[in-house]
């Protein structure tokens, strides 16, 4: 079984399904570099991805989502400090020429902060916030090829939080982090949800 499979087979059975997008094959079709340049001046294409060459072009979140994000950095980011590490919002992991990811937030590791100016290899922690139909359950396979060693998911709409390390270059679930003093029960007690109401706007 190759790491990919290992790893997928960790997360699968809480990934909800995922809705598809659309992949436009032809880089020189007319509008694209119009809309890619577009959208760098604006600056609204911060959360947009490469993967393996492929641009992944996420719509700006919401301030429901902002407002969820903002929680779990204030509950995970002193912890973080605590023991060590930096708390960091706005980063990209990878290779910004080919391949790379942008969570919602983490915590890197002196070292991690020794990478370029624009992103870095690897994160001690990273989450992500769940949005309708985005691509957070499929980054497992980046993640852990990368070495970041825990990864939260965190999806307002259930108001669940999934917390998982990294364990022989793979995903385990995990009740309880082993970089914070933080457990999955009191993470997901502590967050500022949104009403559910204004989830379905």
């Amino acid at each position: 079984m190759t790491t990919n499979a290992l790893v997928a087979s960790s997360w699968r059975e809480y990934a909800p399904a995922v809705q598809t997008a659309t992949v436009i094959l032809d880089p020189e079709m007319p509008g694209v570099s119009a809309l890619v340049s577009e959208r760098a001046r604006l600056g609204v294409d911060r959360h947009d991805e490469l993967w393996d060459g492929l641009l992944h072009m996420s719509p700006w979140p919401n301030p429901r989502h902002g407002a969820v994000d903002a929680s779990v950095m204030l509950l995970i980011g002193p912890r973080g400090r605590r023991s060590g590490l930096v708390p960091v919002t706005g980063f990209n992991v990878g290779d910004l020429s080919h391949n790379y990811r942008a969570p919602d937030g983490g915590l890197l590791r002196t070292a991690d902060l020794a990478g370029s100016d624009t992103s870095v290899d690897s994160a001690a922690l990273v989450w992500e916030i769940v949005s309708p139909g985005d691509e957070s359950w499929l980054k497992f396979d980046f993640y852990a090829a990368h070495n970041v060693a825990e990864l939260v998911i965190v999806d307002p709409r259930t108001r669940e939080v999934h917390w998982f390390r990294l364990v022989a270059g793979r995903y385990e679930r995990t009740d309880r982090s082993l970089l914070v003093d933080l457990s999955t029960s009191e993470l997901a007690a502590q967050i500022d949800w949104p009403p559910l109401a204004q989830l379905e706007r």
